[in-house]
């Protein structure tokens, strides 16, 4: 028998909000996760970017501070919460919760789930991003904000000016651990625990779980409840992955006879900066609308191709790991990955961005001589063995 969200006490306006998204069934991590993070439990979630794993958190806090059962914390001192931030001085209402994110993608994804799922409910939510003018930012913080979402580096920029305070934070929330590690962000994460007040629920989401992971967790979580789904070794049933063992030079010329088949939104992985540059501009002499993504280009540059790519506007996206994470493009067809990634629990994040809420996909790897070592890792980590393509130029 399947789940439906009505078995899971939540209350009626969030409900509607869910039901207006056309949303039956909870996933996996919300089953699991939803009821534990309305009882006030902290939480160690295990699941990838496409489980769902924004509504395991976002339901529950606008439940929580819609319905007033989580007040403002009383361990800490009146005389340090006064300040400049978002009007509090004038009696506006502090941030309860605080959601950080490592990348200003998945944060304004978060962002626009708050707005989903929190339409009848009357709190107000903040995303907050470097790379733009932190102005309007500011502005609508002055005016009062119940949930606050975050990349690192412009969360810690505005409390330096104390345009941020978060003495009154009843829910903290660390999505995408293992990818903050990635970035370098755990510098930051651990300077803003102090600041946090010690009376909070703290949920703590990862797609892997490493040492220093697990070390941080424990450093954050009180007695929490593990809550683990899709194991990373088991890619997506029902995607069909496929690799072509090629010559070097040939990908080029591969890459281009396959986007020329199929007139398909498709997003390549490239395993650097360089090579995706490269790759867009290869693509785009050959006729095919490409733009790349990654960590040297500026924040509203990957917007506006993130944007581009899912209206249409450009059919191939070439980007690296790290500015893909968080991409969400539902009914995704086509994944390439150009170049085989050096762990191998990065094939399945990759590959993961297709065939998601229920849709297939197909995911198509390239593999040079060199990378045959990589591409037996991935097996060995999936249990699946890939079938074999022919490609003669």
């Amino acid at each position: 028998m399947i789940m439906t969200f009505n078995e899971l006490k939540i209350t009626d306006p969030i409900l509607k909000a869910i039901g207006e998204k056309g949303y039956l069934a909870p996933t996996p991590i919300q089953q699991k996760g939803i009821p534990v993070a309305l009882d006030g439990r902290d939480m160690l979630g295990i699941a990838q970017t496409g489980t769902g794993k924004t509504a395991a958190f976002a339901i529950p806090i606008l439940q929580h501070l819609s319905s007033g059962m989580q007040a403002e914390p009383t361990d800490v001192p009146r005389r340090n919460r006064r300040g400049r931030n978002h009007g509090r001085e004038y009696g506006v209402r502090p941030i309860r919760a605080l959601i950080l994110t490592p990348t200003r993608e998945l944060a304004v994804q978060i962002g626009d789930s708050f707005s989903d799922y929190g339409k009848y409910v009357g709190l107000k939510h903040l995303t907050i991003f470097g790379g733009v003018k932190q102005g309007p930012q500011v502005e609508a913080l002055r005016g009062g904000v119940d949930i606050l979402i975050a990349t690192p580096g412009r969360l810690h920029d505005l409390i330096g000016q104390r345009f941020v305070e978060l003495d009154a934070i009843t829910h903290f929330v660390l999505d995408e651990a293992d990818r903050m590690l990635d970035m370098g962000f755990v510098a930051d994460i651990k300077r803003l625990l102090p600041l946090l007040p010690k009376s909070r629920q703290t949920l703590f989401f990862s797609a892997t779980m490493p040492a220093d992971i697990v070390a941080l967790s424990k450093s954050m979580l009180t007695d929490p409840v593990r809550v683990e789904v899709t194991p990373v070794a088991s890619a997506v049933d029902a995607i069909d992955q496929r690799v072509y063992f090629v010559e070097k030079p040939e990908k080029k010329k591969l890459l281009v006879s396959l986007l020329r088949e199929e007139d398909k939104s498709v997003l390549v992985f490239s395993r650097t900066k360089h090579g995706a540059d490269n790759i867009s501009r290869l693509l785009s002499k050959s006729g095919i609308r490409s733009e790349a993504i990654h960590g040297n280009k500026s924040q509203n540059h990957r917007q506006r191709v993130l944007t581009d790519f899912k209206s249409g506007k450009i059919r191939v996206m070439v980007a690296t790991d790290i500015a893909a994470r968080g991409i969400d493009i539902r009914e995704l067809e086509i994944v390439i990955n150009y170049d085989l990634p050096d762990v191998p629990e990065t094939y399945v994040h990759r590959i993961g961005r297709t065939g998601r809420a229920g849709h297939s996909g197909t995911a198509l790897t390239f593999c040079t001589p060199d990378e045959r070592p990589l591409m037996k890792d991935i097996q060995r980590l999936t249990g699946k063995k890939l079938n074999a393509e022919t490609y003669r130029a």
